[in-house]
């Protein structure tokens, strides 16, 4: 794809279209003169320190990235070898990342709510390196409570890692942040990204909370340069007021809406808590794509373990009117 066309509806990549707040786009005009310095006023620190501090953590438990994905791939690298598999759910997010360095994947179908099932999860791989949980997950946006991580942690092996992807926790209500799991020292890391709620993700900018020592394994296997662009705009959205209230409540309202469309229609789907869902018109999911993007709507990415299902991300109002407006000639 060379860009996006102005007339053509986007909601295939789970973007958030009001993109980066006020105060992130005036730090971004700031610091960018001073784009030839690597960290002319110590944005790095600044981060850090806003991070720890709006999550209860010293600061040598973060670990700051261009947006999530970076510190996934090397939790991969880090944490599982050729016999000691990378865990997730299936569908998840993710999961490519072992294949070059030997390790495998274990995909363990999620409960029968789309939550992770953490004891099937130990019972399909016991010698897992990594257990991966995306909370809520990607792509259904349903919640795992937090027994169910907590079980994964009191019976897996000692040296094995729980990483939990939180990229869509500040959509949610019900998810819990394992912030403080963190901060207890436990074999836990957290995932975290800029790109959803702070809708910076062109921009760049994300974490890992983790204990010092998890943290020192996932160093050597990439180059830690951040921009300085999204470091500015990530500290300035971390303190800005109401942000992430006022976009969870656009989101939710515009996602129940299009909900409530979906319902009249007969059409089935996940509920899902973030800003985007599952839905399933018994049709083959390449179909549905290609008929909503024969009208210029463009929807998401494909599990073939749910070969008629579809994710759809929610994007501006304006964008959904246009979305149901093309799902009404599908469905007639």
């Amino acid at each position: 794809r060379r860009g996006y066309a102005p007339e053509a509806v986007h909601i295939d990549q789970n973007e958030n279209p009001l993109g980066p707040c006020q105060e992130g786009l005036e730090a971004i005009a700031k610091v960018a003169p001073h784009g030839g310095r690597y960290s002319p006023f110590g944005e790095q620190g600044d981060l850090v320190t806003a991070i720890a501090e709006t999550e209860g953590v010293k600061e040598n438990y973060v670990a700051p990235f261009a947006g999530s994905s970076d510190p996934l791939h090397r939790a991969a690298c880090a944490f599982t070898a050729p016999k000691r598999n990378w865990v997730m759910a299936n569908p998840g997010y993710g999961g490519g990342a072992p294949a070059f360095i030997g390790s495998g994947v274990t995909r363990v179908p999620l409960r029968d709510y789309f939550a992770h099932d953490g004891k099937a999860m130990i019972e399909a791989d016991p010698e897992g390196g990594v257990y991966y949980i995306c909370n809520p997950n990607n792509p259904t946006g349903t919640v795992t409570p937090r027994a169910d991580i907590e079980y994964i942690l009191a019976n897996k092996k000692k040296d094995a890692v729980v990483v939990v992807d939180e990229a869509y926790i500040r959509f949610a209500d019900t998810a819990k942040p394992c912030n403080d799991l963190v901060a207890a020292d436990k074999d836990v890391i957290v995932m975290r990204t800029f790109s959803k709620v702070y809708g910076m993700a062109g921009i760049r900018a994300g974490f890992a909370l983790g204990r010092p020592d998890l943290l020192a394994r996932l160093r050597p296997f990439g180059v830690g340069f951040l921009p300085i662009t999204g470091m500015a705009c990530a500290t300035a959205s971390l303190k800005a007021k109401d942000v992430v209230p006022q976009r969870k409540a656009i989101n939710t309202k515009v996602r129940e809406n299009t909900f409530a469309f979906l319902e009249k229609k007969g059409v089935k789907y996940i509920p899902s808590q973030t800003n985007c869902f599952m839905m399933d018109l018994g049709r083959p999911h390449d179909e549905v794509a290609q008929a909503l993007a024969a009208q210029k709507v463009y929807v998401g990415r494909i599990w073939q373990v749910w070969p008629t299902k579809v994710r759809v991300t929610v994007g501006t109002q304006e964008e959904m009117n246009k979305f149901q407006a093309a799902m009404e000639k599908i469905l007639a």
